[in-house]
């Protein structure tokens, strides 16, 4: 996995301060190693060790990245890892809100503790780390908000109606946050992907079959890497997109239509 084919600079991200959420593997991986090629101090929070990922981000860029070792359903604890983050990186301009849980279940299976736990993790989560990084982004005179969705909502996919329910959310908690924010010159905004094969989704739930089927529908036929997910978020997360809030950026390979 490398971002090494972006050939866009955004210039504003040199040196700016962001906070990915599961910025240590998949797609949140591809965001640490795409947002460090531009320049950015990156930090990161994420449950499991990434001592290895941290060691390959500094031979590659020469800086390390801060890993925060952390749970995000640990609301005291993820507000202490954003105020660690703009600590030692001088305040706060991106929070990009990537860590989610998609494990599948059937509706009539699920308990209420499973229920609670998946709305933690997928969007309790979302709306507190949104608020923890609220006043840092206020201290730098603004910023920029990437809440990660889906297309699963969108496409009214059975088998993890927990996860569908909460992706929805995320786009409702967004349209608000951006509407209630704006005058403080923050956007937010929603990134939602198709299915991107990362490591994680291979190992559980890529079938052969089940792939070819989703393929068919996309317009580029093309299976998505999670390199394909950072050309959006640096553009959502820069300047470039200064006139861009409470909307959601779709990159699926064309299986949606919005608007």
């Amino acid at each position: 996995m490398s971002t090494d084919h972006l050939a866009a600079t955004f210039h504003d991200l040199k040196g700016a301060s962001v906070f990915i959420t599961g910025g240590g593997s998949g797609i949140g991986a591809a965001l640490t190693d795409g947002f460090m090629t531009q320049g950015a101090k990156v930090a990161f929070i994420g449950r499991t060790d990434a001592t290895k990922f941290v060691a390959d981000m500094k031979a590659k860029h020469g800086v390390t990245p801060l890993f925060i070792q952390g749970d995000i359903t640990d609301t005291a604890g993820f507000k202490t890892a954003i105020d660690q983050a703009a600590e030692a990186h001088d305040g706060l301009k991106v929070l990009v809100n990537n860590a989610a849980n998609d494990k599948r279940h059937l509706a009539e299976e699920t308990t209420e503790e499973f229920w609670d736990w998946m709305q933690a993790i997928n969007l309790k989560s979302y709306f507190f780390g949104c608020q923890a990084a609220l006043p840092h982004l206020r201290d730098n005179g603004g910023g920029s908000i990437v809440n990660f969705s889906s297309i699963s909502y969108m496409m009214g996919n059975a088998g993890y109606p927990a996860y569908t329910a909460a992706n929805s959310g995320i786009n409702g908690l967004t349209r608000s946050l951006a509407r209630e924010w704006g005058g403080d010159k923050i956007r937010v905004n929603a990134l939602a992907p198709g299915w991107v094969l990362t490591q994680k989704q291979k190992d559980f739930w890529v079938t052969e079959e089940g792939l070819a089927a989703h393929l068919a529908r996309q317009c580029l036929q093309d299976p998505l890497a999670p390199e394909d997910i950072v050309g959006g978020t640096l553009f959502l997360a820069s300047d470039i997109s200064k006139a861009m809030t409470g909307q959601s950026l779709v990159i699926d390979g064309g299986v949606v239509v919005t608007g």
